[in-house]
């Protein structure tokens, strides 16, 4: 079995906490293991986690690749912008296509 995507993971730690505080540890770890099809030792690990947050973890949706064909100047610019702020370039491209799709329809 593959490796837990961030949104399951997020799903798991907010039910392993749920889980915390209305059953002790062991039978936490039981009903985790279960309800998730994993091991009782990868349930004992999320509900470790899950014993120090404070609140629960918002889950994200999950990410999908998207091709576009961009010109290598624009493409460099990103990746400069990128590189200048510390971000990935989905990081960038994303909060880009997010202020445009805010700005609404334009004209027309």
């Amino acid at each position: 079995m593959g490796r837990a995507s961030d949104a399951q993971k997020a799903e798991r730690l907010n039910h392993a906490r749920d889980l915390l505080r209305r059953f002790g540890l062991p039978a936490a770890v039981a009903r985790l293991a279960r309800q998730f099809a994993i091991s009782p030792r990868q349930a004992y690990r999320y509900l470790q986690h899950a014993q120090h947050l404070t609140q629960p973890v918002p889950v994200r949706e999950a990410k999908v690749a998207f091709t576009v064909k961009l010109s290598r100047s624009m493409i460099h610019r990103v990746r400069l912008y990128a590189a200048a702020t510390g971000s990935s370039l989905s990081e960038v491209v994303s909060r880009a296509l997010l202020a445009l799709l805010r700005r609404g329809r334009g004209r027309g």
